[in-house]
């Protein structure tokens, strides 16, 4: 575990999984800590797929694949490249077992940066091989709800750097999604009340680009946390029926197929490619706002 601190902050990140595992500030835990009773993770990274393909097989080039939800990099052990009294870096790269999973070269390094309140997260994808790369990456950080008490519904609110005509669309079955219902996100006061009935169908997901910050605001409509991306997909999410002390979000390059998908792994809704030697480089930024 590497810690990096400054005098309004302090994070811990994991080399398993590069996995970012504490924020600790003004005296408090604000990363959720993987309470297996509810959800057992942290933040992890989704890599090289986000959320599920259909029945856990996908297709290159005809061939059938079997990949489980979110993909293989949350589950492998990374090396550290780099580290300084602000940033830590690691890396994954493709191996004989990340092979008979998924058919490509690939160097992945994540990185974790502070600055004052803010964590930058740092993703590079690398395709190191002779053909085209398609992947999708994604973040799924977790984070205590603020003044949280198990016996009242309350558990404060989400804002958007938006207020009108936001739309999500659900998960429909075997963790894949329905992109074909949109459903209206309604706001009271240009805010999401957030309760203990707000994910019972699971996460809700915002695609196109809709917005491109979300603030986690306590039950006095103060901010508490906010993220910063530029990603074109963002999922909200709480354990459904388990009125869980936390919630996601969750900022993605990439999503589950839809439903009852079988076309090929290049083809899925949202993917990313890269071709040799070509590099992607994504972010996002979780700020402790109180």
């Amino acid at each position: 575990m590497k810690t990096l601190s400054n005098s309004q902050l302090t994070i811990q990140v994991s080399s398993h999984g590069a996995e970012l595992c504490s924020i600790f500030s003004n005296g408090k835990e604000y990363l959720w800590q993987a309470d297996p009773a509810y959800w057992k993770r942290h933040s992890p990274v989704l890599f090289p797929i986000v959320g599920s393909v259909w029945e856990n097989e996908y297709r290159n080039e005809g061939q059938k694949y079997v990949l489980t939800q979110h993909g293989f990099a949350r589950d492998m052990d990374f090396a550290l490249i780099s580290e300084s009294s602000n940033e830590v870096r690691y890396r994954l790269t493709d191996s004989e077992e990340t092979r008979a999973k998924y058919p490509f070269p690939f160097c992945l390094e994540i990185g974790y940066r502070i600055d004052g309140k803010k964590i930058e997260v740092l993703w590079e994808v690398r395709n190191t091989g002779k053909g085209i790369l398609h992947f999708q990456i994604g973040a799924h950080p977790a984070f205590y709800y603020p003044d949280f008490e198990p016996e009242t519904t309350n558990r404060g609110y989400f804002g958007f750097d938006k207020t009108e005509e936001l739309n999500y669309i659900l998960i429909s079955e075997k963790g894949c999604a329905d992109p074909n219902k949109k459903y209206a996100l309604v706001l009271t006061d240009g805010l999401l009340p957030l309760d203990t009935h707000t994910f019972d169908k699971d996460a809700l997901i915002m695609e196109d680009s809709q917005v491109k910050e979300v603030t986690l605001y306590n039950k006095e409509k103060k901010p508490y946390l906010s993220l910063y991306f530029d990603t074109p997909l963002v999922g909200l999410w709480s354990p459904p029926a388990k009125n869980a002390p936390f919630v996601c979000i969750e900022p993605w390059y990439g999503r589950g197929d839809r439903a009852y998908y079988t076309g090929e792994y290049k083809d899925k809704d949202w993917m990313q490619h890269l071709a040799p030697g070509e590099v992607f480089n994504g972010s996002y930024v979780i700020e402790v706002r109180e």
